[in-house]
């Protein structure tokens, strides 16, 4: 069996670096001894989090989204942009609380997701919090101003999903990921399970230009 290719990188040009993602062309190594340009957006990487109360319902937020140009149902999520010292579960606190007013007593991985890897290194990691209290809300900016929190059962959720009425690709994820884990009765990760996508590019660019 012949060695497998390694497309290894031979030259980066940063075209633009944003405060949320940076947009880079790699020259990429391809088999055969040719070479392909590639285009990469870097991103934060994001956290969200399935919240479910004692009923059985998870906490969705309504929120106007501006390239869709309209409202959809999603779940409570956020960039990891508080710096290298807070963790992914850390942030997911921190968004659940600053979009819902909650908070959870016991944490888990639920599911990881690469969003678009085709062009993009943006990843997200999805928690299942339980065992939710309401806690003291953060004044609310901007989107989230208008921001409104639904209370809707998991079997509802489902059916929101593959009636099309709930298309947020991480509400998809991990409103469905539940529901298989259920069905299945397949034990989720602990919150410090290891994350072989996170996004770090970047975070380090960031870092090295501050």
């Amino acid at each position: 069996m012949s060695e497998r290719h390694e497309f290894r990188t031979l030259g980066t040009d940063v075209r633009y670096d944003g405060a949320i993602l940076a947009l880079r062309v790699d020259e990429v190594a391809m088999p055969g001894g040719g070479s392909a340009k590639r285009e990469v957006v870097e991103h934060h990487g994001a956290v969200a989090v399935v919240a479910v109360n004692d009923r059985d319902e998870i906490a969705l937020v309504l929120q106007y989204r501006h390239p869709i140009g309209r409202r959809l149902l999603e779940l409570p999520a956020g960039l990891l942009d508080g710096g290298p010292q807070e963790s992914p579960v850390d942030a997911a606190r921190r968004e659940l609380l600053e979009e819902t007013g909650l908070a959870a007593e016991r944490w888990q991985v639920l599911v990881d997701v690469d969003v678009s890897p085709g062009f993009t290194d943006e990843a997200l990691r999805i928690y299942l919090a339980t065992g939710i209290t309401e806690v003291p809300q953060p004044d609310p900016e901007h989107e989230e101003a208008d921001m409104t929190l639904h209370w809707v059962a998991l079997g509802d959720a489902v059916q929101k999903v593959l009636a099309g009425e709930i298309v947020n690709a991480t509400a998809v994820a991990g409103i469905l990921a539940l529901g298989a884990s259920r069905a299945q009765a397949v034990p989720l990760r602990d919150v410090d399970a290891p994350w072989t996508d996170r996004p770090v590019a970047f975070a380090e660019r960031r870092a090295a230009r501050s």
